[in-house]
């Protein structure tokens, strides 16, 4: 009983580690690409179509190139396991002192 309930505990915790992998935009195919929630196959598909002209070189060049994508959608992404060159995206610093002044509202409630 013990050993059934360790394999069906290791297999959902290789399930959750293989959702949570992060997948590299200019190395990864269309599958790997649907694998990241936010993408769908339209998304994938102008990825792989834009990735033809050359990789992507940091958010800014991917955000400039795929239509529909902006920093909003961008951040959601990232935050889903997309990287480009290894990186997450780095909030903006508007983002970043956004997310500062709710920390401190929140902050001074307390």
């Amino acid at each position: 009983m013990i050993k059934k309930v360790l394999l069906a505990a290791s297999f959902c915790l290789a399930a959750v580690f293989a959702h949570a992998a992060d997948v590299e935009i200019n190395k990864a195919d269309q599958a790997a690409l649907d694998g990241v929630k936010g993408i769908g196959p339209s998304l994938s598909s102008s990825i792989l179509e834009e990735r033809k002209k050359g990789d992507f070189k940091d958010w800014g060049d991917f955000e400039k190139r795929v239509k529909g994508v902006k920093e909003k959608k961008a951040m959601r992404l990232s935050d889903a396991g997309l990287r480009i060159n290894g990186q997450p995206l780095q909030a903006s610093a508007a983002t970043q002192a956004a997310a500062g002044k709710s920390a401190k509202k929140d902050e001074a409630k307390k």
